[in-house]
């Protein structure tokens, strides 16, 4: 999918990006009943990335769209997508949080079998949400964007964005 706005096509390649971590995340819990061996590099690594993305992009991504776009298209009389996605956001958040936290220490440390239950649970219950979470911005914001707003306030919020990056 290509967007004329740059804000939309930025956040859909975040999305993108998103959707690969979570099918990533998704392959790895139905790949071990029990925890994985705590030597496999390539686990140790995904477990970094899952942290690091989960944390600063996640929340940066929906902070920007919480205080930047959503008032945009409240102040265009269009409040009800801003205010559903920022309840989905609400119910997100603590919710990356705590596995990124999962992730920080079993990468560091690797996984007990309560450690490797309580990520499954929550890394599943995120997939789903986070997946719902993108189709619908992908499906109903990003061109809602696209369509609605002018050059430049394009370029204002853009640049404010990729100044936060």
């Amino acid at each position: 999918m290509s967007f004329n706005n740059r804000i939309s096509q930025t956040l859909h390649d975040e999305h993108q990006a998103t959707v690969g971590l979570m099918e990533r995340l998704e392959q790895l819990l139905a790949r071990y009943r029990r925890s994985p061996p705590p030597s496999d590099p390539a686990v140790a690594q995904f477990l970094d990335e899952l942290a690091r993305d989960l944390g600063a992009d996640v929340e940066r991504h929906f902070a920007f769209e919480e205080s930047q776009l959503f008032t945009y298209l409240d102040a265009i009389g269009d409040a009800a997508i801003g205010a559903h996605l920022t309840d989905e956001h609400a119910a997100m958040r603590p919710l990356g949080i705590e596995l990124a936290a999962l992730a920080r220490k079993a990468r560091d440390q690797g996984f007990d079998a309560p450690g490797w239950d309580a990520f499954r649970l929550l890394g599943g219950e995120l997939c789903e949400r986070m997946l719902a979470h993108v189709q619908k911005e992908e499906m109903a914001l990003l061109p809602l964007l696209d369509e609605s707003m002018d050059a430049e306030t394009e370029a204002r919020l853009y640049d404010a964005y990729a100044a936060n990056a």
